[in-house]
Formats: structure tokens, C-alpha cells, sequence
């Protein structure tokens, strides 16, 4: 992982929870531009396992009284 990335996944979880589902969006808006070439299925994969661990933290949390 490069310095930036970093950077921007450390920047990304000093977020508040609304920001998050908002950068979330964007992310994913912006990613659909991308030629399906420039990513691989194996980093496809581990990108959605991330995002579906982080939202069911996300939804564990607010489970709790």
C-alpha cells in the first residue's frame, strides 16, 4: 500500500459515520468510471470483503444500547 493510500484510509476513519456512507458513495460513483481492466477480480473481491466487514462493524455498533 502506497503513502497516499495510507493517508487517505487514516483521513478516511477519523470520518464521522455520515461522512463515511458519503465518501463511501463517491468512492463508488467515481470507481465506475474506471476501464473493469484496471482492477482484478482478487482485488475486486478483497475490496468488497473490506467494505462488508467495515459496514457490519458499522451496524454491530449500532446495535448496542
Amino acid at each position: 500500500m502506497t503513502a497516499a493510500v495510507r493517508q487517505l484510509l487514516e483521513s478516511f476513519d477519523a470520518l464521522t459515520e455520515t461522512e463515511k456512507q458519503e465518501a463511501i458513495a463517491e468512492v463508488l460513483r467515481r470507481a465506475t468510471d474506471l476501464t473493469p481492466a484496471a482492477l482484478s477480480d482478487e482485488e475486486l473481491v478483497e475490496a468488497a470483503d473490506e467494505l462488508f466487514l467495515a459496514l457490519d462493524a458499522c451496524k454491530a455498533q449500532d446495535a448496542q444500547p
